[in-house]
Formats: structure tokens, sequence, C-alpha cells
């Protein structure tokens, strides 16, 4: 079996302390350890049989040192979703699930999807993200605990949480000042943050966000953009029958982290996106199905916005 374009692929399945490797067209397939040895031989398998993409799971951050040494290497590295290969290998009637399974799965579904460009390699926007979601994390956290708050509790409870959530508080605005101070030491970045908060009810924690979470944007078709935050709408249909289109996968943290700026924007500060959600209601569209297309919208105005470096124009990327 040839490789189509010249384009061989390796899918790589991600553990703590080891990798399974599998060249799926040369049908060739082995494990290395997590070790410095595994590295320089995984490397070498790769350079013998010509390999020029490697494809992996993101997988709670074991997948990083292997994706830094492949690119160092010259290979091109795509981290996926692991439920979209999940999907991919049920439909293909896969039901085995192990490690060498999963790699062989791995590179076939890198083979049929390719619309998604390879990451580069990027430190800072690693640790914008890594910062980004410890936020997210104490703030979630925050707000399970001030919930618990408005119920009936024994004093001695009640003075544990706002002990708890003073020091939460300070964490917080702690790792806001360490975002904006990567992002504006940052110049890439500040650039990209900068576009994104131009637009009416994105500012600027929506901003690190969408720049920390979603580095494709600018590189990718809107369709793309869309379907990667998970507001991309799919059919439904069979024969005779329509069903609603709904939306599915994407990134999930990010579409959360989004909507209440989206809801925002729609309701107060961004004129044309209220107007334009304003249509959707008057031809029937209930609010969350109309919310859902603003925040769509959205997104593709930033994909755009950040493809030519500009920074929102009311009158030009005025929504219809």
């Amino acid at each position: 079996m040839m490789a189509q374009n010249g384009l061989i692929v390796v899918g790589i399945d991600v553990a703590k302390d080891k990798i399974d490797a599998c060249i799926r067209v040369l049908a060739l397939r082995q494990p290395y350890p997590s070790s410095a040895q595994g590295h320089r031989r995984l490397v070498a398998w790769l350079r013998k049989h010509k390999v020029n993409k490697a494809v992996m799971e993101a997988s709670g951050g074991y997948e990083r040192d292997w994706a830094k040494l492949l690119r160092q290497a010259g290979v091109e590295v795509r981290i996926v979703d692991p439920k979209r290969v999940r999907s991919f290998a049920l439909s293909a009637g896969r039901l085995a699930k192990n490690d060498v399974i999963d790699a062989e799965m791995i590179a076939w579904f890198a083979e049929i999807f390719t619309e998604a460009p390879s990451q580069t390699h990027d430190a800072a926007r690693e640790e914008l993200l890594a910062l980004v979601k410890a936020r997210i994390g104490l703030g979630d956290l925050k707000t399970r605990l001030q919930s618990q708050n408005e119920h009936a509790a024994p004093g001695l409870v009640q003075k544990a949480h706002a002990r708890i959530l003073k020091n939460l508080a300070r964490e917080i605005a702690g790792l806001e000042a360490a975002i904006a101070a990567k992002i504006k030491a940052t110049p890439h970045l500040a650039e990209r943050a900068e576009i994104i908060a131009s637009v009416p009810g994105f500012a600027a924690t929506s901003a690190a966000n969408l720049v920390a979470g979603m580095q494709e944007l600018g590189q990718v078709s809107n369709e793309v953009a869309a379907a990667l935050l998970g507001a991309a709408p799919y059919d439904d249909d069979s024969g005779q029958r329509r069903g609603e289109r709904h939306i599915k996968g994407g990134r999930r943290w990010i579409r959360t982290a989004i909507y209440m700026p989206c809801l925002g924007a729609v309701t107060q500060n961004n004129p044309a996106l209220k107007a334009f959600y304003r249509r959707l209601i008057a031809k029937g569209k209930k609010p969350k199905v109309a919310l859902i297309a603003c925040m769509r919208k959205l997104i593709v105005i930033c994909n755009t916005l950040i493809a030519r470096r500009q920074k929102w124009d009311p009158s030009r990327y005025a929504l219809s």
C-alpha cells in the first residue's frame, strides 16, 4: 500500500510510560518507552521510513514532550480529539480497544480527515493555556462554593467557605495578572488578543480564552473554525424525515467560556449581533438556537479578522 501524495503518517497512542506507534500504510507497529533512549529510537525509526506527519490524541499532557521531540526532528505534528478517533473506530466496526489498535486507528483517522492543519510548537501559548485552564478551574470551584452558601449550613461551614472563597479570589486575581502579563510580553499572542478584544462583546478574558484554546483561528476555513468550537450545526435527516439540526463535538470548555460573553453581546454590547439575533427570533428560532448561531458568527468573524490581521470594523463586518 502506497501513501497518497507522498504523505506517510504515523499514529501514536500516548500513555504515561510509553507510546505505541503505527505507520499504517507500511503495516509497521512499534512501542517505545518514555525515556531518552525511547525518544532517540522513535526519531530514528520515523526517519528510516520517511514519515512526514505524526498524529496523536490529547492525553492529559503526556503528549506534549513527544510532540516537542517530533517537531524538533522536523516532523509535522497534529493533536486530535480522542472522542473523534473513537467514534471513527466504532463507525469502522473496530469494537476492540488497546494501545496497538488505538495507534492504528489514529493513523487511519489522520489519513481520512486532513482538514485541520498541524500545530506548530508554541511554548508561550501552551503556558498561556495552562494559566487559562487553571483560572477557569478555580472559577468553577468558586461558583460551586458560592452556590452551596445559598443553602443553610452550620456557622463553622460558612466560615470555612468564606476563608476558601477569599483565598480563591486572591489566587484567581493572581492568575488573571499572569495571563495578562504573558499575553503582553508575547507579541504574536498580544496581536491576536487585541484583534479578538476589538469585537464588541469580547473583552480581555474572552480574548485570552480564544488565543489559548483556538490556535487554529486565522489558519482554517470558517466551517472548520465553527466545528472546532463545537458550534457547527449537523443534519439529522433520514429519507423523508427531517430532524432538528444539532451541534456536536468541538472544544466544550471554550464554548462554555464564551457562552456568557456571547449572551452579553446579543443583548447589550454588539449592535450588529443584537440585530442578527432579533431577526432569528422573529423568524421563529428558539432563543438558544439563535444564540448558538450568533456564537458561530462570532467565531467566524474572529477567524476572518485574525487571518486578515484586522480589527473589528462595524461597517465592514456587520452581520447579515
